[in-house]
């Protein structure tokens, strides 16, 4: 056994062909603005009060949708990223 760790090539390469950084920023912007958009319909209530009486402890309802935004904005950037680079290896692939 060797106590040598191989020389691994740089990943940057990959990243950049597959252009991850652009397709992060796409996708941390459809997020922001998704999320966003969903606080403003419900804190402000721009379709209507919320049906029933909800309790929200320790937050209240405008920080409990501030978190859920931040959930939803998270997930959003990670599933348009993914998509986005995905297809960005599916046409480096058909150049090929």
């Amino acid at each position: 056994m060797s106590d040598d760790t191989p020389d691994r090539p740089p990943s940057t390469g990959l990243l950049d062909a597959l252009r991850v950084r652009r397709n992060a920023t796409i996708g941390t912007v459809a997020g922001v603005a998704l999320a966003a958009l969903a606080y403003l319909v419900r804190v402000f209530e721009l379709v209507g009060p919320v049906g029933g009486t909800q309790r929200y402890p320790v937050l209240g309802p405008e920080g409990w949708f501030l978190v859920l935004g931040f959930v939803l904005a998270s997930a959003t950037t990670l599933l348009v990223t993914t998509v986005l680079t995905a297809l960005t290896a599916y046409r480096r692939t058909r150049e090929l």
